[in-house]
């Protein structure tokens, strides 16, 4: 099989790109402006050349001929420099322009140019620095460190800046036991957001699958992989956002960047050949194409071996097992756990796409995680009045309903979460009924309508008192729900000190004071207390991590639950046991509060 990308070797250069129905295609070498085409040799369904010098840093690009029919699938335009899919390095960020879509307009002073990497040794692959049970820290590279003032002005934004000391610290503080990055590769703004002076901060809007952005990682492959290894110097693990279930050349109307430009089979096509969107981005990849799994297989392997990330989190994972169904014995599933390098990671999915059958929580395989958005619900619901401590004690035992009993060696699959980067942050759940998305240009019909959230009785932001105390116990309330359940657990950086977004329930767009987060105004209060529950749950991790044997309810008094006790309309108190009685925790809904009744062991 041949490898693809740009590959250094002793006194040579080799580049090979997939582009089976292409007539011709040329490798595209760049100094400066200046552009150089080689014709390529086919060799089955790729094209190769080998240049007969060592071309580390070199800026390359590809052009594919062939018919231009984008009815029959076909998108070949020589005019346009394409992106290789195999690309780890981007010279510059990925920019819209309606040229890219246009036939015959040259887009080589727009698009991106690869640049060959330099030959790497793999680092050692030893287990993942995380393991079910712990705390997992969903954080937005940019966003997280703009306004941070300990960082240095020229580190905040990037990659880099999550090793500096002050944020180390502050994960040490809250016990996380790994971040997880939104996506790092390379993206494409949306085709409206340019007219509305927006931008895409959030990166789920990929073009090359493995190339990090320039702008989050301007020190490329080498800063992701010092920064990953300061972590883990600190035990803190890595998780990779990835999206593999689109790509931002979007719908017909959208650029030829890469894949379509050299393979448009990649995409799934209905039978009368339109684009299939499970997505909501206007196309899909096919992941029923064995060259789709490849290519995302080997971007999880590179960024194992290059950069020892620790796992990954799958952006509207059923994508993964399309074809065109959901199929829970799909491809992918089997190839990950064949793979030495990639069955000892760490595999989290977000179980839902907008596809037919597409929610799907339960349905991954034994060895993946899975976000838990019924935990959200409910949780959500209880403190809300609208849910019984019935549902609360099985989202609290680890939602067997969804997830079915496990032995005690086995981990609980779920990860539970409060807020995550997409929905209302935890501080605007109890403060806005509704979302106030007005910022992001499209009449606030953007955004999860249903959030299950409450405001005190006033909407948005408040000076009263009374509101902020009632808001502050809210929210320790489900956070507390949250540190005592069983499974792995998610905050999203920023709600562990009050982070607001006022109101917007979709910030993807608002690279800004809306999406970054205020260091200077946070809550430290309740961050400490965070800190606290994190200090409590590091020090019983084992006890939360798997479905307990012993598990006991009991009611305020110490009893055993009743049926009368469970089904009560006015039973607010839920109290259980866990390890022989040892641990004790009760959730009190009329008084917002949630008690650990146990001397807490200090955390290492």
């Amino acid at each position: 099989m041949t490898a693809l990308g740009a590959t250094v070797g002793k006194g040579c250069t080799r580049f090979a790109v997939r582009a089976p129905r292409a007539d011709m295609v040329w490798l595209c070498l760049f100094a400066g402006e200046h552009e150089v085409r080689h014709p390529m040799e086919r060799s089955g369904p790729d094209w190769v050349l080998m240049l007969p010098e060592e071309m580390a840093g070199a800026r390359y690009g590809y052009r594919a001929a062939g018919e231009w029919a984008p009815p029959k699938g076909l998108w070949f335009d020589p005019a346009k420099l394409l992106v290789d899919p195999y690309a780890v390095e981007l010279d510059r960020r990925f920019v819209q322009d309606g040229t890219l879509a246009e036939f015959g307009s040259d887009t080589a002073n727009i698009v991106p140019r690869a640049i060959v990497p330099a030959p790497a040794e793999p680092l050692m692959s030893g287990p993942p620095h995380f393991a079910p049970g712990g705390l997992i820290y969903e954080l937005n590279v940019r966003g997280f460190t703009r306004l941070h003032p300990d960082v240095p002005v020229h580190m905040r934004g990037t990659v880099a800046a999550l090793a500096h000391p002050s944020v180390i610290a502050h994960l040490r503080k809250l016990h996380v036991s790994a971040v997880e990055l939104m996506p790092v590769v390379a993206w494409i703004d949306e085709r409206h957001l340019p007219p509305l002076g927006l931008v895409n901060g959030w990166g789920y809007n990929p073009v090359a699958m493995m190339a990090l952005d320039p702008g989050l990682c301007p020190g490329g492959i080498a800063e992701l992989r010092e920064t990953v290894a300061a972590l883990h110097a600190e035990g803190i693990g890595v998780l990779l956002d990835l999206v593999f279930n689109h790509s931002g050349e979007s719908d017909v109307a959208g650029g030829v960047i890469s894949l379509r430009g050299l393979d448009n089979g990649a995409y799934a096509h209905a039978p009368d050949g339109s684009l299939i969107n499970d997505t909501g981005c206007g196309n899909t990849l096919d992941f029923a194409n064995p060259a789709v799994r490849r290519l995302a297989l080997d971007a999880m392997r590179h960024f194992v071996t290059r950069c020892g990330v620790d796992g990954f989190r799958f952006d509207l994972a059923p994508v993964l097992a399309r074809g065109p169904g959901f199929d829970p014995a799909a491809p992918i599933f089997a190839e990950i756990a064949a793979d030495p390098v990639l069955s000892t990671r760490v595999m989290i999915a977000e179980p839902w796409d907008i596809g037919p059958g597409g929610y799907q929580l339960g349905n991954f395989p034994a060895s993946w995680l899975e976000w838990n958005d019924r935990f959200r619900d409910d949780v959500r619901r209880f403190w809300k009045g609208e849910e019984g401590i019935g549902k609360l004690a099985t989202r609290l035992a680890g939602s067997s309903d969804v997830f079915g009993p496990v032995t005690p060696d086995e981990a609980c699959r779920s990860i539970n979460f409060l807020a995550a980067h997409d929905g209302f942050t935890l501080a605007d759940t109890v403060s806005y009924e509704n979302r106030h998305n007005w910022a992001n240009g499209e009449q606030n019909r953007d955004g999860h309508g249903d959030n299950f959230s409450w405001n005190n009785g006033v909407e948005g932001s408040s000076d009263d008192p009374q509101v902020l105390a009632a808001r502050h116990a809210d929210i320790k309330a489900m956070l507390g729900t949250l540190f005592v359940s069983t499974g792995t657990i998610m905050i999203t950086a920023g709600d562990e000190f009050g982070r607001t977004q006022h109101g917007n329930n979709n910030a993807y767009c608002q690279d800004n004071a809306i999406g970054w987060i205020d260091w200077e105004r946070r809550d430290c209060e309740l961050e400490d207390h965070v800190a606290e529950l994190a200090a409590f749950r590091a020090a019983n991790r084992t006890e939360f991590a798997r479905q307990a044997e012993d598990l006991r309810w009991v009611t305020s008094n110490g009893e055993d639950m009743t049926v009368a006790d469970w089904e009560s309309p006015l039973a607010d108190t839920l109290c259980w046991q866990l390890g022989g009685g040892a641990l004790k925790v009760s959730v009190r809904r009329e008084a917002r509060e949630v008690l650990l009744g146990q001397e807490v062991t200090p955390a290492r």
